[in-house]
């Protein structure tokens, strides 16, 4: 799922080829970004569009060969004259009268062109990694254009530039070239979205676009357009830059007259790799730096928190409420701001908390992972991957807030895109921050093989390199449990043990339920308030805020008849949840479908029976409440699978089911089974929420 999609979009059509663009949001300049080859198309920016969308109108297009775009065969067809037309003609067809350019890589010959033969169109131009033919040329760079039409007897790296082996091993190419596009350890991602989009195109047109393209502009065409070139220039460049040398970027810095950024560390194309920074720069460089209207001398200012709560499932919203409460009994003054999205807001509005209005900017976390699922199937960690675009989406809206507003603190309760940003972007690290989470590490699902291994590890290894070498990003990191809740898993084959690693970077609050189980004593009386009858054997399911628990209800309703025909006085509830129409379920006789229950925990407290996904949230309140239940973890999710197996394995709670093994008679026998067994649970803690809320106070 995109953090962002296009307000408008549509196809230019110039001399028989069609151009495929899209324009987002309303502001009033335009940032237009250009492509940098047909080996990738408009999405190479995804992480620029959402954000300049918010702030400026922005408009992207897909080269000729490659995305929606045509695929004309000839070689002439690519030009750097036909492309720079193709680029005027989106201009003309949007009506865009004038636009920042920023270019990327070959896009930079194109954004050249369109800057010195069109000026009253061009206000400004930003140019990354530029592959304009001004800086001397490296020799192994020389070498490899001369034999790019040499058939070799076998290719090896940037010899694989070579036309022969694109036709013969397309995907080898591009597995290669990207590799070296990002450069930058742990790009994995980075570098699977550009193979990806490099295979939407074919290794034909590649070769069309070097046959023409590559000697179209010369160096004394290039010199004398950079030279005549009157507005603001900003050149941004990677200093380890394995694709276009450095080189290349300081002659056209000096050729225009214009700015240049050295990115120490950075490669190819920083504005994936490293596209906080690559926003920032450019949003300053075409907007100017932000003004300031008021401002406050900091010892009259009052205590304010940004409490950032993740949107997947209700579970954070509930033990993120508790914490905010015992948090202001220690610091009465204490002003909380919530960055949230649905569901969380809907239990934040109930309890009259302040939701920051910059939520409503945020891109839909719980949506993309509800796009990613099937029947009861959810790839937890790739479906996380795939939510890169919506994470620096999701960022660049925090820092918007960070910027504009002075907080002394800021909680992450899984704020995965702000824990992540922040320790690439140190700098940003302006107030005191407590990062919470209730599972570390990501774990390989089997069937997901060497490949899962290897990225779920990478992704290991980079997260305990960041807490390395940045110390001081977490002022406090808070494991909702205790030691022995984390799994007795490593990070990976060479990386430390998990608990071990974890015990020496958090502080531990114990489980942190939301309520009080002790409130609960009297249960006859609360059944009676929620209208449960005593000789009714009441049986809750429910499947948490997201939408992805539609297989398993349909599942259980299904069996519902015939646990009826073995339990004569059951009374089973199904509550749909924020994100399930209750008119997509099946009607079933004597059943209960409910679209919202207030103060579900109360009614999961006093039931007979519950079933549930595996979510942790729901199976520990009905763990602290010792109420016998049956929980299906999702097919490949691996938090459930491990993580929370493994949690409710030491309190002995629950009974795990497989959703493929649950047939009508099958589950109709668990629940009998679970509903005359007695509860011998370990004791959940309680006073979590205020543990949690003493480490937070600390760097008050």
């Amino acid at each position: 799922m995109r953090a962002r999609y296009p307000d408008q979009e549509g196809y230019v059509d110039r001399d028989g080829v069609k151009i495929h663009f899209e324009v987002f949001g309303t502001g009033k300049q335009t940032v237009f970004f250009l492509p940098p080859w047909a080996i990738v198309h408009s999405r190479i920016w995804k992480a620029q569009v959402p954000y300049f969308a918010r702030h400026f109108r922005v408009l992207t297009h897909d080269p000729r060969g490659n995305g929606l775009s045509d695929r004309p065969s000839a070689p002439e067809a690519y030009s750097d004259d036909q492309l720079a037309a193709d680029a005027l003609a989106v201009m003309n067809a949007t009506k865009t009268k004038r636009a920042a350019l920023v270019s990327l890589s070959g896009g930079g010959r194109r954004a050249l062109l369109l800057a010195a033969e069109h000026p009253d169109r061009v206000r400004a131009a930003v140019f990354i990694a530029p592959s304009v033919p001004l800086g001397e040329d490296h020799p192994l760079e020389v070498a490899v254009d001369a034999a790019f039409n040499q058939e070799q007897a076998s290719y090896e790296g940037w010899f694989k530039y070579n036309r022969h082996c694109w036709l013969r091993n397309h995907r080898d190419f591009l597995d290669f070239f990207f590799s070296q596009v990002f450069a930058e350890p742990h790009s994995t991602k980075q570098i699977e979205d550009c193979v990806g989009w490099g295979l939407e195109s074919t290794p034909e047109i590649l070769v069309a676009t070097q046959r023409f393209s590559g000697s179209n502009l010369g160096r004394a065409d290039a010199l004398g357009l950079a030279q005549s070139i009157r507005c603001p220039v900003l050149v941004i460049h990677g200093n380890e830059d394995m694709v276009v040398p450095i080189a290349h970027g300081q002659a056209l810095t000096e050729a225009t007259g214009g700015t240049m950024v050295t990115m120490h560390g950075s490669a190819h194309a920083p504005n994936a790799r490293d596209p906080v920074k690559v926003n920032l720069m450019i949003r300053e460089f075409v907007e100017g730096p932000g003004q300031i209207h008021t401002w406050r001398r900091s010892m009259t200012r009052r205590r304010r928190a940004l409490y950032v709560s993740s949107p997947i499932g209700l579970g954070h919203a509930q033990r993120d409420v508790a914490i905010a409460d015992e948090l202001r009994k220690l610091h009465p003054d204490l002003e909380i701001d919530w960055l949230a999205q649905h569901p969380v807001t809907e239990v934040l509005k109930a309890r009259g908390e302040r939701i920051h209005p910059a939520s409503a900017e945020l891109a839909n976390e719980s949506r993309h992972l509800e796009s990613e699922s099937a029947e009861h199937d959810l790839h937890c960690f790739q479906s996380w991957r795939r939510m890169d675009e919506i994470l620096v989406a999701n960022f660049m809206v925090f820092h918007d807030v960070i910027r504009d507003e002075n907080y002394d603190l800021w909680i992450g309760d899984e704020a995965w895109e702000v824990d992540y940003y922040l320790h690439e972007n140190p700098e940003q690290k302006r107030a005191a921050y407590v990062w919470l989470t209730d599972f570390v590490g990501w774990l390989p699902m089997p069937d997901g093989g060497e490949r899962e291994r290897f990225l779920t590890a990478d992704y290991n290894a980079e997260m305990i390199e960041q807490i390395a070498r940045f110390p001081r990003v977490r002022d406090r990191a808070i494991f909702v449990g205790d030691p022995e809740d984390i799994v007795p898993d490593r990070f990976g084959a060479d990386l430390p043990p998990i608990r071990e690693w974890t015990e020496r970077h958090f502080d531990f609050a114990g489980y942190i339920t939301g309520f009080d189980p002790a409130a609960f004593a009297d249960r006859e009386a609360i059944r009676e308030s929620l209208g449960y009858r005593p000789d009714e054997k009441v049986c809750i399911v429910t499947v948490g805020g997201s939408g992805v628990g539609g297989p398993l209800l349909r599942r259980i309703m299904g069996a519902f008849p015939e646990a009826k025909r073995s339990i004569p006085n059951l009374r089973m509830v199904v509550v749909a949840g924020p994100r399930i129409d209750p008119q997509t379920l099946p009607k079933v006789d004597g059943l209960e479908v409910r679209r919202y229950v207030h103060e579900l925990y109360r009614h999961l407290a006093v039931c007979d029976l519950a079933i549930v996904q595996g979510g942790l949230t729901t199976t520990m309140e009905l763990t602290a409440n010792r109420r016998p239940f049956i929980y299906f973890p999702l097919r490949h999710h691996f938090e459930q699978n491990f993580h929370v197996r493994h949690r409710l394995n030491r309190y002995g709670a629950g009974r795990c089911m497989d959703f493929d093994e649950a047939t009508p008679d099958r589950l109709a026998a668990a629940m009998v089974e679970e509903l005359t067994r007695t509860v011998e649970y370990r004791p959940v803690e309680t006073e979590g929420a205020r543990c949690a809320a003493m480490h937070i106070a600390e760097v008050l």
